[in-house]
């Protein structure tokens, strides 16, 4: 399937397969985030899922593991033309990740509050200070994500 990043059905759809993605943090501790790379002809070719606690890495974030997979389908870090969607604003590890892989633009569901950095508390994303800017599509489908994220945090008190 190929995905148009500005189409609303197709965000909708992306953010749909972040939130598959997310449900597979299920078997483990992790806080269920998932994000997906879509080349630029508009098919994936990265996804991942949180997987910090599962492998005790402080950088196994689902947009890193998203990016690491598509670096390695492209051949190459750099990702220019690709986009990112994934069901939580990254973080300003992440944001950093996604600024130096040049990637294009990034869809979000859930907004963060506490670590957001695609315009909530910080904005790497858009930081005109850098070399690379991003164009930052926030709040498809932010309540679904945001609920599943209270879900997995109510579980867990």
């Amino acid at each position: 399937m190929q995905f148009s990043v500005r189409d609303p059905a197709a965000q909708h759809e992306l953010i749909g397969r972040c939130l598959q993605e997310a449900r597979r943090c299920a078997d483990s501790q992790d806080v269920p985030v998932g994000a997906v790379v879509i080349s630029p002809d508009g098919r994936i070719i990265g996804q991942g899922h949180n997987t910090r606690e599962r492998d005790g890495d402080p950088t196994g974030h689902a947009e890193l593991n998203a990016l690491r997979q598509a670096a390695d389908q492209v051949g190459t870090w750099q990702l220019p033309g690709c986009s990112l969607a994934v069901t939580l604003e990254p973080c300003p590890m992440c944001a950093g990740a996604i600024s130096q892989s040049r990637i294009a633009a990034v869809i979000f569901g859930a907004w963060d509050e506490k670590a957001g950095a695609a315009g909530s508390v910080f904005d790497v994303l858009r930081e005109p200070r850098l070399n690379h800017w991003v164009e930052v599509h926030p709040g498809v489908r932010a309540q679904e994500c945001a609920q599943v994220l209270r879900d997995f945090f109510t579980a867990r008190r």
